[in-house]
Order: C-alpha cells, then structure tokens, then sequence
C-alpha cells in the first residue's frame, strides 16, 4: 500500500481556500490519508492538540510526527526547556500518546541536522535515541552525505535495519555534503517513508537569507520527475506494507498539486478519507 500526504495542514489554502483553522484539518483529511506534524519539531506539543487532531480524522487517517528539535541535536546553543534528555523523552511520549492510543501513529520522524556526520559519536546517539523511543515506530533521516559515500552506505543500512529504524528514503537538492542522495532501499518489512523536499539546488543552502525557509523548498515537480517516482514507489512497495509519501515543497502551493498528480499516476483511491464537504466553502 502507498500512502500519500503533505508536510503540515495548516498552510494548504490551494487545497481548502480560505477556512478557519479549525475546520483545515478535516477537509485536508477529506484529500489525504496521511499527514507530517512538523510543529512537533518546533515544541513538543500540548496533548490536548493532539487529541483534537485525532477527534477531527477518520478512522484509518496516520500522524507522522516529526520529533522536538532537542532530541536530534538542532538546537546548538539555543534554550531547551527540558533539564535531561530523559525528561525531554518522556515529555514527547506523553504528548504522542492520544496518537498511540487512537491507532493513528505512523511513525515518529528524527531528522538530523547536516553537522550529523558518519562518525562513532553519532552512530552512539542513534543507538540511544532508539532505546528512548522504545517500541514506538520511528523513521531516520539523515541530512549528511557521509553517511551514503560508497564506503558507508551498506553499513548505514545494515545498522538502520539492525536497530528497527524505519529508511527515510528522501528526494531533495543535491547540493554538497548538507544534503544525501536518493536511497531507495526499505529496511522495514512493516513501512517505509518517502519526502519530497524538492530539487532547488540554489537555496537548499541558503540559510542566512531572510526567508530561507520559503526559498528551500520552492520547488514543483515535473511530471516526469513523478513518473520516475511511481515506478520508485511501486519497487518500495514490494519489500514494505506501506510506503508512506510526504510531499514537503510547500513552499509555492506546489506540494498539493504534485501529490495529487502521483496519486492519479498510482491510481489512489485512499479509503478512509473523511466526507468532503467542499460546498460548504
């Protein structure tokens, strides 16, 4: 099975329009399957957020939450309002557990920052962080090229499929040693996830300018460049149940229109989708 889903629902207004914020999430759900909770990275989450979100899908919706920016090493100097790592954990688990308990977790998403290179240090954090997360489902992402170099690349493998880490195989700029190849191996027989961060080479590594964020993931992807993704996606998931398909180049209003366009070319018909209730808009 292939699911597919934007990162966020909140800034989607080519899919819903101009709606209220609290009626965003069930139409988005009227669309899509799944979603990535990205304001998971910025602060771990109040749980009552996250039992309105699981009041407001239907049965059979999945939550990919990304994991708080402390618990993967992004902060660098800036405040973290937990006194342990323990205590940090165990915040995000209480957060998460609405999620759990409504049957609607997929995965609990760790990006790691470019500095996370292939070293002894950080293949230690990763076996930690594991083991902090228990039995929860968790996807790896790395955003350093050293970890995919012809000499690391089987190992880096064989460890994520050792420790029951879920392959984040990601689609994104290829743009120095900030950035990782397209790596389309499953290590889970259970799932796999997929991003779609887009291909602007030019300001993947923009981060001193204004509004980087935006420039990052300005990005539409052809239709050929989908076409080569669906024939990806039909190899992934024939070694994974599920093949989870986040498209993160928001940036433009282009995620919607590029899901959409793989859903046709993989002829979705997502089951479980909540009533669409377009005309009310």
């Amino acid at each position: 099975m292939i699911k597919i889903g934007l990162a966020g629902f909140g800034d989607h207004e080519e899919l819903y329009g101009k709606i209220k914020p609290a009626l965003r999430l069930p139409t988005y759900s009227g669309h899509f399957s799944i979603v990535e909770i990205d304001s998971s990275f910025y602060a771990i989450q109040p749980v009552r957020n996250y039992e309105k979100w699981v009041e407001q899908t239907p049965e059979g919706f999945g939550f990919v939450v990304k994991a708080y920016q402390g618990m993967t090493g992004h902060l660098r100097g800036k405040k973290n309002y937990y006194d342990s790592k323990a205590e940090m954990f165990q915040a995000f688990h209480h957060s998460t557990q609405p999620v759990i308990n409504g049957g609607k977790l997929a995965m609990a998403l760790f990006q790691f920052p470019p500095w996370f290179d292939c070293t002894q240090d950080n293949i230690d954090i990763l076996l930690d962080t594991k083991e902090l997360m228990k039995d929860v489902p968790c996807a790896l992402e790395f955003r350093n090229s050293s970890w995919y170099t012809p000499e690391f690349q089987d190992k880096t493998l064989q460890l994520i499929e050792r420790e029951g880490w879920i392959h984040t195989v990601a689609d994104e700029p290829q743009a120095g040693t900030g950035s990782i190849p397209i790596v389309p191996v499953a290590t889970s027989p259970e799932m796999t996830l997929v991003r779609f961060h887009g291909r602007n080479v030019g300001g993947w590594n923009q981060s001193q300018h204004p509004d980087w964020r935006n420039l990052r993931y300005l990005y539409r992807y052809s239709t050929e460049e989908l076409e080569e993704w669906r024939d990806i996606l039909l190899e992934l998931e024939k070694s994974s149940k599920v093949v989870y398909v986040v498209f993160n180049n928001n940036s433009g209003g282009d995620a919607t229109d590029n899901a959409k366009e793989l859903q046709a070319m993989l002829g979705i018909e997502d089951q479980g989708l909540a009533p669409r209730q377009l005309d009310l808009f």
